[in-house]
């Protein structure tokens, strides 16, 4: 295809809208809230399609087994209504694998959570689960879920996660986001060399934990190819101060100001 001179703005513009790192909101905290009276304050539904409204390109769940923030119903529920990117995230459990197979979202997160854990603490160990994950993945994509793997920097974890034919991976950035106020150069530097090694093996690639105001701009400058991050907790946080719709706004600013 040949570009004349004159298109070349518009081409390179069109690029960057393309490759801007996509805002998956958890809305895990919302249902927490919800469910310590009872009733449906505040309406997670609501909360949702505000979120898109606001300009949140994803919603991501994580339904636990115990059901204590959002609940298998919660995701049934959502799936018709979410316009934006659906992403369900939790571990490939039999009643989890049937909920994903049934409500069919854009993306699955697997992630290895024993069912008593508070939040996600650790990455997929590729090389022990890759059976397991092989032929969960397979699974998934033969009904067209695309699919994640929640994982952390170690190169060998990640080439090794290109063995089970997952889509992409999701770096594990709680080691960054502690180590970030004090030493921020030293503490991108395994997810910048992560990346690399995702890209060398085919792998797209989303991050999140911990990822917040404060160090998601300086993280988005600095990991080539980010695709999407997903942001809860501390979203919600920034929000009983600021409001729901500034505060998806100033975290759509960070990644907006620096493009992959």
């Amino acid at each position: 295809m040949v570009i004349a001179l004159f298109e070349l703005p518009f081409v390179v513009a069109l690029y960057k809208v393309e490759t801007m790192t996509k805002l998956s909101v958890n809305i895990n905290k919302i249902a927490t809230l919800r469910n310590a009276r009872g009733g449906n304050m505040p309406d997670l539904i609501k909360t949702a399609l505000d979120c898109e409204r606001f300009g949140a390109q994803g919603i991501t769940v994580h339904p636990r087994p115990d059901e204590r923030h959002i609940r298998y119903s919660d995701v049934t529920a959502l799936k018709p209504l979410i316009n934006t990117e659906f992403n369900i995230e939790g571990y490939p459990s039999g009643p989890f694998i049937d909920l994903v197979l049934s409500v069919k979202p854009a993306q699955v997160t697997l992630v290895p959570d024993p069912p008593d854990a508070i939040t996600s603490n650790a990455g997929w160990d590729t090389i022990k689960n890759q059976a397991f994950l092989k032929e969960t993945i397979r699974e998934f994509h033969n009904h067209g879920i695309r699919t994640s793997i929640f994982i952390e920097t170690d190169p060998e974890m990640i080439r090794h996660a290109a063995e089970t034919g997952t889509d992409r991976v999701e770096l594990y950035t709680e080691a960054y986001a502690r180590s970030y106020k004090m030493n921020r150069e030293t503490a991108i530097k395994p997810f910048t060399a992560a990346a690399l090694v995702a890209a060398g093996v085919g792998l797209g690639l989303n991050a999140g934990h911990d990822l917040n105001l404060d160090n998601l701009r300086y993280f988005s400058e600095n990991v080539s190819g980010l695709l999407e991050v997903s942001i809860g907790h501390a979203l919600i946080c920034d929000a009983l101060y600021l409001g729901l719709e500034n505060t998806i706004q100033l975290y759509l600013r960070q990644l907006k100001e620096t493009r992959n």
